[in-house]
């Protein structure tokens, strides 16, 4: 038995969602927007509280300051039911930030890094990783710190009996250079259809997923509102979305890989853990912010009752 299910190794930083007429127009122009709100960021954080929702032992480790935005993004961490004793706090720094402009239909990013890239595989001792039986890591292109270190901190976790799961986000430079190593020690690959063609290559995502399921144990592809596709060496199956008044889609994804890694820890069969990703993933659009509107465990599983 190990206190933590998950260890989740990642970013820390708040979003600033800004909602309405969000185009900004320079030359000191003023424009008021419908709405704004200060909410949990970062897709490890995201991530980490959407699987703490479903009922996993969740702990944290990253790198934020002793500012605002830290102490927010902290106290609403701990708030969700994720362990935070092992985040590192440096008060000389200054925690990152997001700022979202969604103007509904779609949304752009603006992001002040801070210290989210700070975090080093030195940092993440083995006497941690063997209190968890799994470890997953996020926004890797972000995470610029972690990256050289990440194959070997995959194979430390392999080698204390952790399973690993990786979610990349998507890469600024789009050279999707680096991978074979990483994928080789991956158990759980999470990326989206444009992050999966992207990194094998592929013209299709049909393609894709078979080149990915030859790289890792299983691979769960996102395609936003057509479902997803889940593969391994052996099978493919894909599920649909769910319908869902959509208010903001911030997070979905990695409340979509918080349920399919809980569905995985359970040893459930591919299809159910992706339908449970799926369900997850749609639910939590039907509030602002990331994880505002993330499922229960039995909210979850009522509505997968559905897909029987």
């Amino acid at each position: 038995m190990r206190p933590f299910d998950l260890l989740v190794a990642g970013e820390i930083n708040p979003d600033l969602i800004l909602s309405g007429n969000v185009i900004p127009e320079f030359g000191q122009v003023e424009k008021l927007v419908d709405s704004a709100s200060l909410a949990i960021g970062s897709s490890s954080a995201i991530f980490a509280c959407g699987a703490a929702r479903l009922g996993l032992k969740v702990a944290f480790i990253g790198v934020c300051s002793d500012d605002v935005f830290g102490r927010f993004m902290l106290d609403e961490m701990q708030k969700r039911g994720v362990d935070i004793s092992n985040v590192i706090v440096r008060p000389d720094g200054q925690t990152g930030l997001s700022v979202i402009l969604n103007d509904h239909a779609d949304r752009a990013i603006l992001t002040y890094l801070g210290l989210m890239v700070e975090l080093q595989a030195s940092e993440i001792p083995d006497s941690l990783l063997s209190q968890a039986r799994h470890l997953h890591v996020a926004s890797y292109f972000l995470q610029t710190k972690l990256q050289p270190d990440l194959p070997n901190l995959f194979r430390r976790a392999r080698s204390l009996g952790l399973t690993t799961s990786l979610d990349t986000n998507y890469d600024p430079s789009e050279k999707w250079l680096g991978f074979d190593e990483l994928l080789s020690v991956t158990n759980v690959f999470l990326p989206n259809e444009t992050e999966a063609k992207s990194l094998t290559a592929a013209e299709n995502v049909d393609e894709a997923a078979i080149r990915l399921g030859r790289k890792v144990e299983v691979a769960a592809i996102k395609l936003g509102a057509a479902g997803a596709l889940g593969v391994t060496s052996s099978q493919k199956t894909k599920t649909d979305s769910i319908p869902v008044k959509v208010v903001d889609t911030v997070g979905a994804g990695d409340s979509f890989d918080a349920g399919f890694i809980y569905g995985y820890l359970q040893g459930w069969p591919l299809e159910k853990s992706l339908r449970l990703g799926v369900v997850c993933g749609g639910l939590s659009t039907r509030q602002t912010g990331g994880t505002n509107g993330q499922p229960t465990l039995n909210e979850a599983l009522e509505l997968l009752c559905s897909f029987a």
